[in-house]
């Protein structure tokens, strides 16, 4: 315990050392965000922050935790994760096309999935038994590390904003591995805890205002983390261990989800950025900068307050839990206008029945 409490404080301590220098960096390869339409900063902004998170995160695990990983999970993980930094960096530079993004983002899940073994290989679901994924195994796999990668790079609008929602994912994630789910070992919380404190350390650079951004180099990267991770607990996949990383990620799901949807229905291609993100919703309905992102962190943490209620639910209680979450959830997004002002087909229903009721009810006084 005592190695762990002194590899996260290093590991906080590195981070925090070693932004100021790759912010330095940033900026003489040219690493650099330029304001435009599509951004919020209005001057020049460093980007590949993430590589500090990078190096700090894999400095403490090479060099003192080692002994605490296997061997056959470590080093295929690390080659992944310099795949990821290498396309994340390449990004920042020179910024890639969607389709050269998600070819590096394949390549390393092919070498989890063939080297490390990191993979899901039986769904369990209720009232239909255990299904077998056979062939299926490496393309839901991969799918699952492309969706949640890029669930959490679209959330990088922000100061601070994917680093906090992260933190609190991740921590999240740790304390249900290491208390309710079934996994291999406690070494995967250590590891998930070990990216939380290179998190932590990076944080007061890239907090509002921020001196330094965490780039495609970082959100792609800790996106890469958390599904990696996540996989750990849904190689037997259950209706439980599914539903518990998607609900801690509900928030950049939720704003990937819904950002397909609104693109769809505004017959726009699927991969085309725009300004109508749940932070960019929020700072239009006249919060600050500052209270957005304040806001989005206490969605976070009521989805992850939501997921540790799971593991001591039974099947009725998750699927009733469950429901009302999806209910809550699709409230809160016609409230916003997240798909759009004029999209608001349950706030709408509700709008007529209050309305039949109200009539009656009057029609019953003036009796």
């Amino acid at each position: 315990m005592y190695i762990v409490v002194a590899s996260f404080l290093a590991t906080l301590a590195f981070s925090f050392f070693l932004t100021p220098i790759i912010r330095r960096l940033a900026f003489k390869i040219g690493a650099v965000d330029n304001p435009n339409a599509r951004r919020v900063n209005k001057t020049p902004m460093p980007t590949m922050g993430g590589l500090a998170v990078f190096l700090a995160f894999n400095i403490t695990n090479i060099f003192i935790l080692r002994k605490e990983y296997p061997s056959s999970q470590f080093w295929p993980l690390l080659a992944a994760e310099c795949v990821i930094i290498l396309t994340g960096i390449i990004d920042d530079i020179f910024e890639l096309k969607p389709k050269q993004k998600i070819l590096g983002i394949t390549i390393a899940g092919l070498v989890i999935y063939f080297f490390a073994n990191i993979r899901m290989t039986t769904l369990t679901l209720p009232f239909l038994g255990t299904l077998d994924l056979g062939i299926l195994s490496l393309p839901v796999t991969l799918i699952w590390i492309l969706a949640i990668t890029n669930a959490v790079n679209l959330i990088d609008g922000l100061d601070g904003l994917a680093a906090g929602v992260s933190v609190i994912a991740l921590f999240t994630m740790g304390i249900t591995g290491f208390f309710f789910l079934t996994v291999t070992s406690t070494y995967v919380s250590v590891w998930i805890f070990m990216l939380v404190a290179a998190l932590l350390g990076f944080l007061p650079y890239n907090f509002h205002p921020a001196k330094v951004y965490l780039g495609d180099t970082g959100a792609l990267f800790i996106g890469f983390m958390i599904s990696t991770f996540s996989l750990y607990g849904l190689k037997n996949a259950t209706f439980i261990s599914i539903i518990i990383p998607v609900i801690i990620l509900g928030v950049p799901i939720t704003d990937t989800v819904f950002a397909i949807l609104r693109r769809f229905l505004n017959k726009k291609p699927i991969a085309q950025a725009d300004k109508h993100h749940l932070h960019h919703r929020l700072m239009e309905m006249g919060l600050s900068h500052t209270q957005t992102v304040l806001v989005i962190y206490g969605i976070a943490l009521i989805f992850s307050m939501i997921s540790l209620l799971y593991p001591i639910s039974n099947l009725g209680g998750s699927i009733l839990l469950t429901v009302a979450t999806l209910v809550g959830l699709e409230l809160f997004v016609e409230s916003i206008g997240l798909v759009g002002p004029e999209r608001r087909p349950v706030l709408n229903w509700i709008g007529k029945v209050l309305k039949i009721k109200g009539h009656k009810f009057s029609s019953k006084n003036k009796k």
